[in-house]
């Protein structure tokens, strides 16, 4: 079943908000307001679809409160309530932003009608949103890019889980993307509009850490000259990040357990129980499992952690993404560098398909920007690559009977077989007779050879 829609009231009148509220609450969650104090309160810790204000609210007016919902991330639909000598007021909010007005006296059957056509409207939009979104980004979730099956698992999980309060680990080797995909969870959750705090917590000592999360009192130790908030208390109603969680000692993993079963801590130095509503989600690049049996981590605080696990794969594991990523790099560095620039040569692009990529996804980003700013035509080049690139083995260059990697050359089908094909199909676009062609092959032979080495597509920029 979908959630009922949630409707904001806000007046000044009690009679009328709670008038409003019990002829709309059958139909519509209802939070009601008697000011623009009490209205942004909601707001900002609810998700709300229409708002309904007056015009009037003491001091200030719904104008003002309007025009503060408008700037959210994800606006409310809003109605203007007002008398009926202010009608000229009302249609100056629609041209802020407003949806529409009713007058008072208020008629509850239009203003029902006024709701449920805003909400049906605004929930057309938002598809045709989500529709333009995967058009630009097939298969893609935020700010992650991949169309392999194990990242499509990987989007599937964060869908699941992201509107849950689930705590959630995700693992993975460095440059995989860890941290972009806890954002996307955050991103998708109802805690989007609140806070995305991050710590790397092997980046600090064992007191700094501490004092870092949980914050500390006057005094607490040599150097704590004032009061200092922690992150915990920072991402209150928002989520928190613990990048390589599998760092940190024994102290900081009975408080962090704590708060996951209590969800209350004390400061550093303090005796004061805090309480914060934040959802935790950790990282490591070690296994924890590991860490547990050596005695190292907690096997409690595991299990807490480990509610729903997402495991980011290498990109030695989705090759197939590469051009894809390849393509999104090359749009933002561009960009960002003021120089025009479009595709890779076909023997660079071949280069960045056939390497390992030990650094992963970081690496291709920081290779890729290396590429843009040393290009000095209209493609970047093999040569304006990183020379620890241009210089590597190929992540598919056929071995000896001995397991040695054989003597190289790219002139020869019988050696680096997987990336000769790979860069005759890029340079036709897919084009398998004249792939076939140039390899001074037959069809016949390439198409067994492509079932062979499972090479299911063609990796060619212009169709990414």
């Amino acid at each position: 079943m979908s959630r009922k829609k949630t409707i904001l009231i806000v007046d000044d009148e009690k009679n009328t908000r709670q008038g409003l509220r019990d002829s709309l609450e059958d139909s519509f969650d209802v939070y009601v307001a008697p000011d623009v104090d009490g209205a942004l309160s909601v707001l900002n810790s609810e998700s709300v679809d229409v708002l309904v204000t007056d015009l009037r609210l003491g001091g200030k007016d719904g104008m003002e409160l309007i025009d503060r919902a408008l700037e959210k991330k994800r606006p409310p639909a809003c109605i203007m309530m007002t008398a009926y000598g202010s009608v000229d007021t009302a249609v100056e909010a629609m041209k802020r932003g407003a949806y529409d007005f009713v007058t008072k006296p208020v008629n509850l059957e239009r203003l029902e009608l006024l709701i449920k056509r805003a909400v049906r409207e605004r929930a057309t939009m938002e598809e045709n949103e989500e529709l333009r979104k995967k058009v630009e980004n097939p298969r893609g979730l935020e700010n992650l890019v991949g169309q392999a099956e194990p990242m499509v698992r990987v989007f599937d999980t964060i869908r699941q889980v992201a509107p849950s309060r689930a705590t959630v680990l995700v693992e993975g080797e460095s440059g995989t993307g860890k941290e972009v995909a806890a954002k996307a969870i955050h991103h998708l959750s109802n805690r989007a509009e609140q806070k995305f705090v991050a710590v790397h917590c092997a980046a600090l000592s064992s007191q700094l850490l501490e004092s870092e999360l949980f914050g500390h009192e006057k005094g607490a130790f040599t150097g704590a000259f004032e009061r200092r908030i922690g992150r915990f208390e920072q991402a209150n109603g928002g989520t928190l990040f613990l990048d390589e969680i599998g760092e940190i000692d024994a102290t900081t993993q009975v408080k962090i357990l704590r708060f996951l079963g209590e969800r209350t801590f004390e400061r550093v130095g303090g005796n004061q129980t805090i309480q914060s509503d934040v959802r935790l989600i950790a990282a490591t690049n070690k296994s924890l499992e590991k860490l547990v049996e050596e005695g190292k981590f907690r096997e409690d605080l595991f299990f807490r952690l480990n509610v729903v696990r997402i495991v980011m794969p290498p990109l030695r594991q989705r090759a197939d993404d590469i051009p894809l990523l390849v393509r999104s790099f090359l749009k933002e560095s561009s960009e960002e560098n003021g120089k025009p620039l479009r595709e890779f040569s076909h023997e660079a692009m071949a280069k960045m398909i056939s390497y390992s990529w030990p650094g992963n996804v970081r690496e291709l980003r920081a290779a890729v920007e290396h590429g843009v700013v040393m290009a000095t035509g209209q493609k970047i080049t093999l040569g304006d690559l990183p020379s620890s690139l241009r210089g590597s083995h190929l992540a598919s260059a056929p071995k000896n009977e001995t397991g040695a990697p054989a003597e190289s050359s790219t002139l020869n089908l019988d050696r680096n077989e997987r990336s000769l094909i790979l860069q005759a199909l890029d340079e036709t676009r897919g084009n398998r007779a004249e792939a076939s062609r140039r390899l001074g092959i037959s069809r016949r032979t390439l198409y067994r050879r492509l079932e062979e080495l499972k090479i299911d597509q063609p990796f060619s920029t212009e169709t990414l």
